[in-house]
């Protein structure tokens, strides 16, 4: 069973950036592709982006275009999520998840999840 883990979560100012990462434990080359959710208390998960692997497209959420880049290195098994010009509603807990196929902005087409990853957002 392959495993994601997300790490690079943290607190950050309003206005700030970070990247969160997720490595998976097998090789990520044939993938369809992979993408990041997020969850904040009392909210249901948010699509945030995917990345059709290996970089054919990539996608984003409305709340985070402009803002959020991600990006992938199937020789390291790795995607990024880099978030620039955070804001405190962007305080959730990151997924990611590896997509099986189908419309990569829908969370029923992934069918492994990693554990998340805080990401607190100050005013």
């Amino acid at each position: 069973q392959v495993q994601l883990v997300e790490t690079g979560g943290g607190l950050v100012q309003a206005g700030g950036s970070l990247r969160v990462s997720c490595v998976a434990s097998a090789r990520t080359l044939g993938w369809y592709g992979m993408g990041w959710f997020r969850q904040a208390p009392g909210k249901e998960r948010e699509f945030v982006a995917a990345i059709s692997w290996p970089g054919a497209g990539v996608y984003y959420g409305d709340s985070v275009k402009g803002r959020f880049t991600i990006s992938g290195d199937s020789a390291k098994n790795t995607v990024y999520l880099q978030m620039n010009s955070l804001k405190p509603e962007d305080t959730a807990v990151y997924y990611c998840a590896r997509g099986s196929g189908g419309d990569l902005r829908r969370a029923t087409v992934y069918s492994v999840w990693g554990q998340g990853t805080q990401v607190t957002v100050s005013s």
